[in-house]
Order: C-alpha cells, then structure tokens, then sequence
C-alpha cells in the first residue's frame, strides 16, 4: 500500500505538469494559469455547495433516527473531491469535478459500497465498540 501511494504521489504531480506545460504551449501560460485558478474557485464553490446540502440530509436522516450512510459516503466524495479541486491539475480536476457533482458522483459510490461490502463479507472489517473511560 505504501508503494502505490509513494507511486501515485510522485507520477501523477509529473503528469499533471506535464499536461499543464501542454496547454500553456497550445495556448498561452496565462490562460493556463487562469484555467487552474477558474478550476479551484469553481471547484471550491461546488464542494461547498455539494457539502451544505448532504449535511443538511444528514441532520435529516439523523432526525428520523435512520442512519445516514449514504450521505457519509456523499460526504466523502464531496470531500475528496474538492480536495482535488483545489489542487492545480488537469487529471486531479476531472477526478475532483466527478466526485463532486451528484450524477458522476454515483459511480465512486457504487465502487466504494461494493468494496465496504466486499471487506465486511471477507472479515477484514471488525465492527466492535472499545470503550477506554
């Protein structure tokens, strides 16, 4: 796990400016740097928005005494992804604006659920309270 982690973090910074000396040479280096700009406060404010929302479903589902996992797992891909956003990149936009807006974002849930599901079946996951106090 580590490996692919030091992996992703070292090949996907070279590609993404690799991209992005690209599209400065395509265009200009302005227009790429106000692209990555644009891409951020776009991207922050869809994150935020996205993030106000599923909160308040959150409160919802709490109040009805339901659990809110899919709004937890809504959570985290909002959060991820605007993560994403706010780093400069063309792959890490892509990326982030998918899970950020609802109708792509359901395909990371699909995948997300199926491995939460996969881990639990297997016994990889332990559910168990440890109380320290």
């Amino acid at each position: 796990m580590l490996g692919k982690l030091i992996l992703l973090f070292t090949i996907i910074p070279i590609v993404e400016l690799f991209l992005l000396f690209k599209i400065a040479e395509i265009t200009s280096g302005l227009t790429t740097i106000l692209l990555v700009i644009l891409t951020g406060i776009l991207g922050a404010y869809l994150a935020k928005s996205e993030g106000r929302l599923i909160l308040m479903r959150i409160r919802t589902d709490l109040n009805r005494g339901q659990m809110p996992a899919n709004e937890l797992i809504n959570g985290l891909c909002v959060l991820v992804g605007g993560a994403l956003l706010l780093t400069p990149g063309i792959i890490t936009d892509i990326i982030g604006f998918s899970l950020v807006i609802p109708l792509t974002r359901m395909a990371f849930k699909r995948y997300i659920k199926a491995k939460f599901s996969e881990k639990i079946r297997s016994g990889q996951v332990n559910f168990y309270y440890r109380d320290d106090d």
